[in-house]
């Protein structure tokens, strides 16, 4: 049996889904049951990484867990390790980030390594997955394309590969359901390097129709292109450093990895927004 954190997030449902129609038994540990109540073949438990009763019986007969925690603190994460140890768990696959890369790691990084170190210590057969930026934070931009006002850039020349949550879904299904993964870690990027100016310009073509854009004036107001409704102070922190280091890297961190893996070409970011554009209608 595998446990899923994170389950209702975007990656998550795309891993659901793809567990869901390879008929591979899955538990999705939710807070919510109406709102996994689509979580195609899911058991679901109702529980709380915040609450360490909540886990004992989440994880009976678990041998596999897919670790997503949000935030920036530890306590979900070490709950979830803490269960797992106890239940004899057999591997676990982490979702970190790729600015847990780096030396020294930057803010953004911190925790993400933090929890990366947690799970390698834990002694569990452990697989890293630490995506770029997800093609689905342009979701984000919905409240402003429909009012039409400018799109707001934070990041201007600077590039980076964004990915599709269901082909990071894609590894994890491999890392979960398949041996030989053990001790990796997978730095998984999109196969195109954009700047933000460019992922509107191909969204404008695919929803037919103009969209403006317009760089982001100050620090606070770059944060608020990625957290409209504000950030925590640390996050708040991470995020303006982030978006500086973005904005001077003009070639953009690009991997093979998705296609060594899975044996096909990443989805393009058109691809993805063909196949989103009802979301932004």
């Amino acid at each position: 049996m595998i446990l899923l954190t994170g389950a209702t997030g975007n990656i998550g449902r795309e891993l659901s889904r793809q567990l869901g129609a390879a008929a591979v038994p899955y538990r999705a540990l939710v807070r919510d049951t109406a709102r996994a109540a689509d979580l195609p073949g899911a058991e679901l438990h109702l529980g709380d990484l915040d609450d360490p009763a909540t886990l004992t019986t989440a994880f009976d007969g678990v041998t596999a867990l897919f670790l997503l925690v949000p935030g920036t603190g530890m306590d979900h994460a070490e709950h979830a390790v803490a269960a797992a140890r106890t239940a004899g768990v057999e591997r676990v696959v982490l979702i970190s980030s790729f600015w847990a890369l780096g030396d020294p790691i930057p803010p953004m990084g911190r925790w993400h390594h933090a929890r990366e170190q947690l799970v390698i210590d834990s002694g569990i057969d452990s697989t890293i997955l630490r995506p770029g930026g997800l093609m689905t934070n342009v979701l984000e931009w919905i409240p402003a394309i429909r009012a039409d006002e400018p799109i707001l850039d934070p990041t201007g020349p600077g590039r980076f590969a964004p990915i599709d949550p269901a082909d990071i879904a894609a590894v994890a299904t491999l890392a979960l359901t398949e041996d030989g993964h053990a001790k990796a870690a997978y730095n998984l990027t999109g196969d195109e390097s954009l700047t933000c100016a460019e992922q509107v310009a191909i969204l404008s073509g695919v929803l037919d129709r103009p969209l403006r854009i317009r760089a982001t004036a100050t620090a606070d107001e770059a944060v608020r292109a990625r957290f409209p409704r504000g950030a925590p102070p640390a996050l708040a922190e991470a995020i303006r450093e982030s978006f500086d280091r973005m904005r001077s890297d003009t070639v953009g961190l690009r991997t093979e990895t998705v296609a060594e893996l899975l044996g096909r070409a990443p989805r393009t970011f058109e691809q993805w927004c063909r196949a989103h554009r009802d979301a932004f209608h």
